[in-house]
């Protein structure tokens, strides 16, 4: 018997998900260990073999695939904790990560200073040469000088190099040679060339891109190699994979040699599991996605059944972060999660997040030192936690810390501990339908015609007061919920890409030379494929392509798919023509077929179907004949006093039951609470589906 094992290493909670032979999924569940990932990693492992009545040792001699993901990248590009990172670029660009794209949400609002770059401004180096943008040698490359660069870096100490110069794009050759320099004059470090990471033409994506792929470098590689040779002392032989932006899987070789696909690894895998618990339960393709985890709230979105992907993921806030400019699932993340915290700002009023108490010391309920009052301690003022039962008894809530520390915020406020929870949630609520609204209604999107599926170990606590506020009748919270990234991870496909830019327009448009050009990303995907190993006989696979267009004088593109890669043909031709039409009608409720269209970059993505797959059960009739002991508690729902409220754990329920709020339903890895006047129904497949 062979199992595989899926990990979600997030800034609070380290997730672990089994799956055995017939796809059932087992969740194991511990604190993260910032110092040493594998310590949290083995504690989670250990939990979900003890439920599988195993050891750590056994389990993972017994298992024949591990996936990783983690939050790690994340939390270092938006704290900035990466490598030491020289950016090197054409001389009289050096403000290209200054200016960023010169956007403002606020464009009126002269209170927010102008955001730092992500690189230094001291630490960018000019190097003398410059490609025109037909590809030509507008001013040959000056060797003697970038060598003199290089020794300057490394008399510096610089640990990693960003190489990002001007039309790189459309003549590599200088950016080529720098990196046989770095190799030459200093062996070992680390560097990054933009052309082959990411072939666009804009100047600051491409160079942001670049400096945040080399600043993870040395962070990431070392992680990885260090977790790998854990796993491998700790007794397992199998492969390894890591999760990607682009919502798949990945070699860790591969991912090794590019981390920046680590940044957003874990939330990506959210929409993956969205859409196959969605399916199982038939709940239709359009998805609302919200994982609610220990540090931040995470939303996605599905769309017809389709995973949505972005060249505009910003970290750290739109336009005043870093933007990853990689393609990568279209997740928004706001720090509103159980950890953040709750504070009184100057003018009195009070706000929650977007800092985070972690997991060291994290929320005061845990009982680790922390003073700070939080969504979690909120929880546990309301009664919604059973302080005996958290984490399935593992782990004991400190409720008369959590009392106190939510006493700070009620004093300022003028209300009562429980009032002040109260206000502490619904807050946290109305940020996360900010962050909702944004990415739905934001892209004309109704969330009433979706259907919303949460996951995260604190889903369950508010998820019911959201889906009311924006229409949303219905919301299915799986019995994974509490490890919906994790999840996602077993139903996830091996994916890579391969792009490059190659102008032409509709009016004038080059088979000929469009015809090399996806061949070229072709082979480079075919050659990908035929490297990959342990890969079981009959495994299918398919590449797609898409092409990054806009119309004549718009300044942003829209990745189009492309139909027919054979674009030689005129009716292949008018399909791709018609594709961008239909887009963009569908993103701006408009289209100009007077207008010429303008394809810029073109992209080829691989999928190894390596994922998964569930078969639904039987439907079941619903009835309101529960199991187990009657256990009550006092819970407070905002108005009144608190309310005695019926409590059902996990192991007492059984497919086809229906509950009606009030009451709480405690899984060992989170709570549901059903609010006065909603319903949960658990379904054949022992998923929940919350109305009101």
């Amino acid at each position: 018997m062979t199992y595989r094992i899926s990990v979600d290493t997030g800034g609070t909670f380290t997730d672990v998900v089994v799956s055995d032979p017939e796809g059932n999924l087992t969740i194991g569940k511990s604190l993260t260990t910032p110092d040493r990932a594998f310590e949290g990693v083995s504690n989670s492992i250990a939990n979900a073999a003890e439920q599988l009545g195993k050891t750590l040792i056994q389990l993972l001699a017994e298992t024949s695939l591990f996936i990783y993901g983690t939050t790690r990248a994340t939390n270092a590009i938006v704290t900035r904790q990466g490598a030491k990172t020289a950016f090197l670029t054409t001389d009289g660009f050096p403000d290209v990560l200054v200016f960023k794209e010169g956007g403002k949400r606020n464009p009126h609002d002269f209170s927010v200073d102008f955001p730092e770059p992500y690189i230094p401004r001291r630490r960018t180096f000019e190097i003398d040469e410059r490609m025109s943008s037909e590809g030509t040698v507008s001013r040959p490359l000056n060797e003697a000088h970038a060598v003199k660069v290089l020794l300057q870096l490394k008399e510096e100490g610089y640990e990693a190099i960003a190489v990002s110069l001007i039309w790189s794009v459309a003549n590599s050759a200088h950016e080529r040679r720098i990196g046989e320099l770095i190799e030459q004059h200093l062996p070992g470090l680390p560097y990054t060339l933009s052309h082959q990471l990411i072939p666009i033409v804009r100047e600051y994506r491409r160079a942001s891109a670049t400096s945040i792929d080399a600043s993870l470098k040395p962070l990431m590689q070392q992680h990885l190699r260090r977790l790998n040779s854990d796993l491998r002392e700790a007794g397992y032989e199998g492969d390894v994979l890591v999760s990607t932006s682009i919502g798949g899987c990945n070699q860790i070789s591969d991912v090794i040699s590019k981390p920046i696909q680590l940044a957003k690894s874990g939330p990506s895998m959210a929409p993956v599991a969205s859409r196959a618990f969605s399916t199982i339960e038939n709940c239709g393709g359009d998805i609302i996605v919200c994982d609610t985890g220990g540090t931040t709230f995470d939303v996605g979105l599905v769309r017809e059944n389709q995973l949505v992907y972005s060249r505009d993921t910003w970290l750290g806030g739109e336009w005043t972060g870093h933007l990853l400019g990689i393609s990568s699932v279209d997740i928004r993340s706001v720090g509103a999660g159980g950890g953040s915290i709750a504070w009184i700002d100057d003018g009195g009023l009070l706000r929650v997040g977007p800092h985070s108490a972690g997991s060291v010391p994290g929320p005061a309920c845990y009982g680790r030192g922390g003073q700070k009052p939080t969504v979690s301690d909120a929880a546990c003022v309301l009664g919604y936690f059973n302080p005996d039962y958290f984490l399935g008894g593992r782990m004991t809530l400190d409720n008369e810390a959590a009392r106190k520390a939510v006493e700070t915020v009620a004093t300022s406020i003028g209300r009562s501990i429980e009032e002040a929870a109260y206000g502490i949630l619904n807050l946290a609520s109305e940020v996360m339908i900010k962050a909702i609204h944004d990415i739905t209604i934001g892209q004309g999107i109704n969330p009433r015609e979706s259907v919303i599926l949460a996951g995260g170990g604190a889903a369950g606590v508010n998820i019911m007061l959201i889906a009311k506020e924006l229409g949303c009748n219905n919301v299915l919270l799986p019995k994974q919920a509490s490890a919906l990234s994790a999840s996602g991870m077993h139903f996830a496909n091996i994916l890579t890409e391969e792009s490059v830019t190659h102008f032409t327009t509709s009016a004038n448009f080059d088979s000929a030379g469009l015809a090399n050009t996806l061949q070229g990303l072709t082979d480079k995907l075919d050659a990908f494929y035929a490297g990959l190993k342990n890969l079981p006989p009959g495994t299918k696979h398919r590449i797609e392509y898409f092409v990054e267009a806009r119309y004549a004088s718009q300044v942003w593109e829209i990745s189009t798919p492309v139909l027919d890669p054979d674009l030689s043909s005129n009716e292949a031709r008018s399909a791709l023509i018609e594709s961008f039409h239909r887009t963009h009608e569908r993103l701006f409720e408009m289209r100009d077929e007077g207008s010429a269209i303008e394809f810029i970059s073109w992209k080829a993505r691989l999928s190894v179907e390596t994922g998964i797959s569930q078969t639904a059960k039987e439907p079941v009739g619903y009835s309101e004949n529960f199991s187990g002991p009657e256990m009550y508690r006092n819970c407070f729902f905002g108005s009144g006093n608190p309310a005695r409220t019926r409590i059902h754990q996990g192991d007492n329920i059984k497919p086809g039951m229906i509950f009606h709020g009030p009451c709480i339903i405690e899984e060992p890895t989170t709570t549901v609470v059903v609010f006065p006047d909603m319903t949960a129904r658990v379904t054949a497949n022992g998923h929940y589906l919350l109305t009101f």
